[in-house]
């Protein structure tokens, strides 16, 4: 690669200065950095931002197209948990992201999944064993032990959770945490197993704790999941402690921003930018020892150019020395992408979906907007026929999970706050199994909607009345091949029609993926039944 020159005002953030800078760039690497006279007319040069923990599969792109969009917004590496992948395809998935990954000048990071299948109480299409664990901590791909959601068995020291994390260790591999609502001595005995971090803390009260204890805290900000206010205010006790992350982003919202959203809502909150940009920037590549440049001498030429230092409008962002982004648009070109898939179920009838009615009241899932949590509420359904029916008035809706990796009956209960007066949503991006969730007024609807998904071996899809719309997702039922601006424009509008037939929600289809994630207290629904998530065990749709 040639050298060449780029002219800015050098953001120093370990020094915590900012100068005008002539930085040489040669072979990919940051030949050297040379003072010129202040010219305030030149664009911000720092290093560029980092998700900390994502799922490249909820932005329903594979990660090359990831990239292609999330270059735009000045991010240049991922910490990515391919969990959900493997959930539908084991093994096979986990590779398919590395080698789809390593198409494009982006710097994808990778962890072993430690929990696949999440849980014994739900099917998944997928497992990861100790033994894959091991082959996969070996490879320089891998950097980490990805979230340990299994904290029970954590905090209890069951041997094969302790096998992994025991493996992490051997390979000098740090572990990431999965605790939501974890405090006291029980967050001490997760923390003192070996894990370092955490994203899923709903209080300031609960990061505190944690951070005590040793672990970083990922401030996550997703299109379901938004922690950013309750715990943006740490940053200032604790500056190297703290990380960005989106866990999981939809392609419409990853169209518009991503970690320099994050960057320019602490700074409006009078947070230092220094702090910040530690958080965004440099904190990642300490804690997980990446291979991403700083902006210094001899780093990899990772950095990008502002045009303030307020909103984080990117000019341009260099990977490796090369242009990936300029003005707005990604010049990461698109990349075939081959399919893997593992979906079974065949089509469905309405009567898969009526469940006899034992009393008028029933356990309510309740969806929180913009939390991962569900409590428990009790409300009252229709019975008609004997037959348990959604209570359209009162905002009950039926919810069932359909396993799709072979025939079997699906799971039926009710949940409250999706909002929609008429038709059905569905979806197989489902965590962690990625079974098929549909929410709907009646079981036609339901039908209709989990069969658009069917005949297409995944994808979402919203059904209102004759008026139906589907986006395939045909990469593990999960993932969309296409151009990832295409794929998020087609997103919004299925989400527009969501809303359209009543849903208040913010991210419809987010709020949905997390119906079945078992492991997030209180209620939850896999594909074998309603799953109580504090006591870990399934419960009864009917008050007795």
């Amino acid at each position: 690669m040639d050298c060449f020159s780029v002219e800015g005002q050098l953001v120093d953030i370990e020094n915590r200065k900012v100068f005008s800078a002539e930085v040489k760039i040669g072979n990919g690497k940051i030949v050297s950095i040379r003072k010129i006279q202040h010219n305030d007319r030149l664009p911000y040069m720092l290093p560029g931002f980092i998700d900390a923990h994502v799922h490249v599969e909820s932005s329903m792109l594979v990660p090359s197209e990831f990239a292609r969009l999330a270059v735009v917004h000045g991010t240049v590496a991922t910490i990515s948990d391919p969990h959900e992948i493997a959930n539908v395809c084991g093994m096979e998935g986990v590779d398919y992201m590395i080698d789809n990954g390593r198409k494009v000048p982006f710097k994808f990071y990778f962890g072993a999944p430690s929990c696949v299948p999440a849980t014994p109480f739900e099917t998944a299409g997928g497992e990861i064993t100790a033994a894959d664990i091991n082959k996969l901590l070996e490879r320089k791909e891998i950097v980490y032990l990805a979230e340990m959601m299994n904290w029970p068995g954590t905090v209890n020291r069951d041997p094969q959770v302790m096998e992994k994390i025991a493996l992490a260790k051997k390979y000098g591999k740090p572990v990431d945490g999965h605790a939501p609502g974890l405090k006291g001595e029980v967050a001490a005995k997760y923390a003192s197993a070996g894990i370092t971090t955490d994203h899923e803390c709903f209080t300031k009260e609960e990061a505190l704790d944690k951070l005590q204890l040793g672990m970083k805290i990922a401030i996550r900000e997703g299109s379901a999941a938004k922690n950013f206010e309750a715990l943006i205010d740490l940053i200032d006790q604790y500056p190297g402690m703290i990380m960005f992350c989106s866990d999981d982003k939809h392609p419409d919202n990853l169209a518009v921003s991503h970690i320099n959203e994050l960057v320019a809502r602490a700074l409006k909150k009078g947070k230092n930018v220094f702090d910040v940009l530690r958080a965004a920037c440099i904190t990642p590549i300490e804690h997980y020892r990446l291979e991403v440049g700083m902006l210094r001498v001899g780093d990899a030429a990772d950095f990008i150019l502002s045009e303030d230092m307020e909103e984080f409008r990117i000019k341009a962002t260099y990977i490796n020395g090369e242009l990936v982004a300029k003005d707005g648009k990604t010049l990461i070109g698109r990349v075939e992408n081959k399919v893997i898939n593992n979906f079974r179920t065949s089509l469905k009838t309405s009567v898969d979906f009526r469940i006899k009615a034992d009393s008028a009241g029933v356990r309510v899932i309740e969806a929180l907007d913009g939390q991962l949590i569900t409590p428990e509420i009790h409300g009252a359904i229709k019975v008609v026929g004997g037959f348990a029916n959604s209570n359209v008035a009162e905002d009950i809706l039926k919810i069932t999970v359909v396993n799709r990796y072979e025939d079997a009956p699906p799971a039926v209960a009710f949940i409250k706050n999706f909002g929609i007066k008429s038709g059905a949503i569905a979806s197989s991006v489902g965590h962690d199994s990625h079974n098929i969730i549909a929410v709907g007024v009646d079981d036609d609807a339901i039908t209709k909607a989990v069969n658009l998904l069917i005949q297409e071996k995944g994808g979402v899809s919203t059904v209102d009345g004759e008026k139906e719309m589907v986006l395939a997702l045909p990469v593990g039922g999960i993932m969309s091949t296409e151009d990832g601006y295409k794929v998020a424009e087609a997103y919004t509008k299925i989400d527009q029609m969501t809303k359209s037939m009543g849903s208040k929600l913010q991210s419809p289809f987010m709020t949905l993926s997390f119906m079945a994630l078992l492991v997030i207290p209180d209620l939850k629904l896999s594909d074998k039944g309603l799953f109580d998530g504090q006591k870990f065990e399934f419960v009864d749709v009917f008050l007795a």
